[in-house]
């Protein structure tokens, strides 16, 4: 079977209302992709959807028992396909271990390992009849150099590394690569709030990155736009840090 083209390629972008999702829903959407948004907040997914005129919007809670299924199937329903999977949909925490939540706990467990888990999964199925697709997770420098007082969020984001490897392999023959992307700090809401709760203050976390600057979500997506393309189709199973020299110590 032919690659499908652009046109009749079919994106999910979860988490995508708003910081990096939002950007790499709206790199897909300028670039002639059928894209579809997820996202809790159903007036911020709205106003997204219309923003970067996506093809379709689902406000849910990814956690809850059956909704992962449920948008696969929707997607399935109005488009007929789902090519390519991009799961950025997460939580971070910040709380030294002894003050760590159990609520909190099992809230990222769920969210930041299982709902990317189902999703797979379930948009596997429609790849392997089409003999194409790609997976591509939003992970986190942390999930990879570790981040003190972030235990809970660098434990969620470094499972990323082995399923991506698990996958890649277990999903090669089928033209269906796998791959994540561990962004370091990213100018976005999440990073913001993230440096309010940390003990260090903005120009402090600036000077612990090697190259001395935040990057920006459009990085990041045309990263993830470049791992969905043909030319990047010998690419598969990898962890890539885009992180501005931040995971080289």
């Amino acid at each position: 079977m032919k690659n499908p083209t652009k046109k009749n390629k079919t994106v999910l972008v979860t988490g995508a209302s708003k910081g990096i999702g939002k950007v790499i829903a709206q790199e897909f959407c300028n670039d002639g992709y059928n894209v579809f948004i997820c996202a809790r907040n159903s007036e911020l997914l709205r106003n997204t959807a219309e923003q970067i005129n996506a093809t379709g919007y689902l406000a849910v809670d990814l956690t809850q028992d059956g909704v992962c299924r449920q948008l696969v199937d929707y997607i399935i329903e109005k488009a007929g396909s789902l090519d390519i999977l991009v799961n950025n949909a997460g939580e971070y925490v910040y709380s030294p271990l002894e003050k760590t939540l159990e609520r909190d706990i099992d809230r990222l467990i769920n969210l930041n390992i299982k709902v990317p888990y189902l999703l797979s999964q379930y948009a596997v199925k429609y790849m392997k009849e089409k003999k194409w697709g790609r997976i591509i997770n939003i992970g986190s420098i942390s999930g990879i150099v570790g981040e003190a007082n972030a235990s809970l969020y660098s434990m969620t984001k470094s499972s990323f590394t082995g399923l991506t490897k698990a996958l890649g392999l277990e999903l090669a023959e089928y033209n269906i690569t796998v791959n994540t992307v561990n962004p370091g700090w990213v100018q976005t809401e999440l990073a913001e709030a993230a440096v309010q709760q940390s003990d260090f203050s903005y120009q402090e976390e600036i000077d612990m990155i090697p190259q001395k600057r935040f990057l920006q979500p459009y990085e990041i997506a045309k990263f993830v736009k470049y791992l969905s393309s043909e030319d990047a189709k010998g690419l598969t199973a990898q962890s890539v840090s885009l992180c501005a020299g931040l995971s080289a110590g």
